[in-house]
């Protein structure tokens, strides 16, 4: 390297720090909707910002360290979380982060007019990572966030010297639920305040760093057994395959059968004469990606907004 900004090697210290519903959303996105069909890894993902903090700073990856990482998200109390069968899959993420040192704070999600909201979450991010770049005086703070309430700590922790560097996503997707276009956008007041904005979604889809050994490892690398495509949606499949309604089902019963198909996000379940649609946010404790062709699974009915059976509350029956 021709020029350094950092001639006696001293430690480059690096804060991360992560909106939680915003990281949560985007994994969802590449594990359900995105070519790559994969979950964002966390330790892929702090040696990747190692890595760009290296190359911004002018120094050496090894003198970039992560000292610490904290997560922040609202979410259910256990009693709820067991109801909803969340349960388990939260403890299974509460053991991944703390596998890689992310402190974790999480505030009571609040229920209001029978919706459930995250409030307060941003303002206590907010705070700690001003207080905690003050005091523990890091020379980067990453934010992974999209919001434009952010960017008044950007400004300040500007003030005394703190470089920030904003991990930020825009991209699009048709819901194959509803048929509608739905966009994640960062804030542009954020970006611009930042000293090192990060267009992640393009780094990821450019073409140049398809083989980019740092950019793949943002992603967790499974294996995993082909599956077999389908129609695009519950209604499609019902007008071309014809609907049989001689067969009622009460809602909320608990049925068993096994999946007939999976494609992206979404399947089918085997319950002649009527195979059955279920979204990848109507399954209860296992991951989509875990699930193949065969799997026996129990699950109660629903109905679409033709009032046709689909399968809500998906379970997969473990031997």
């Amino acid at each position: 390297m021709s020029s350094s900004n950092n001639p006696d090697n001293k430690l480059i210290r690096v804060g991360v720090f992560y909106d939680g519903n915003f990281f949560y959303h985007i994994s969802n996105y590449y594990n359900y909707e995105h070519e790559r069909k994969a979950r964002l890894s966390i330790a892929g993902l702090h040696d990747f910002i190692c890595h760009k903090v290296a190359d911004f700073e002018k120094t050496d990856r090894k003198f970039c360290q992560v000292v610490d990482a904290h997560y922040f998200r609202g979410r259910l109390n256990a009693f709820d979380a067991q109801e909803s069968n969340r349960l388990l899959s939260e403890r299974i993420f509460d053991d991944i982060l703390m596998q890689e040192n992310v402190v974790t704070h999480y505030l009571p999600l609040k229920v209001r007019d029978g919706r459930i909201e995250e409030k307060g979450v941003d303002v206590w991010l907010a705070l700690e990572a001003y207080e905690m770049a003050l005091y523990k005086k890091y020379n980067v703070l990453v934010l992974i966030a999209s919001d434009s309430d952010y960017t008044p700590l950007v400004r300040k922790l500007s003030t005394f010297g703190t470089r920030v560097m904003v991990l930020g996503w825009d991209f699009s997707f048709v819901d194959e639920r509803t048929g509608r276009e739905r966009r994640t956008v960062t804030s542009i007041d954020l970006l611009r305040e930042a000293t090192y904005p990060m267009a992640m979604a393009d780094i990821i889809d450019n073409n140049a760093n398809q083989s980019d050994q740092v950019v793949n490892s943002l992603f967790i690398n499974r294996e995993r057994k082909p599956r077999a495509a389908y129609s695009p949606a519950d209604e499609d499949y019902y007008e071309e395959e014809g609907y049989d309604d001689s067969i009622q089902y009460e809602e909320g019963e608990v049925l068993k059968s096994e999946i007939l198909s999976l494609k992206n996000g979404y399947g089918f379940i085997s319950m002649p004469p009527n195979n059955l649609y279920f979204h990848w946010t109507f399954l209860q404790e296992d991951d989509f990606n875990d699930l193949y062709e065969g799997d026996a699974v129990e699950f109660t009915i629903g109905k679409n907004d033709k009032g046709q059976d689909i399968a809500l509350n998906v379970r997969k029956i473990h031997e």
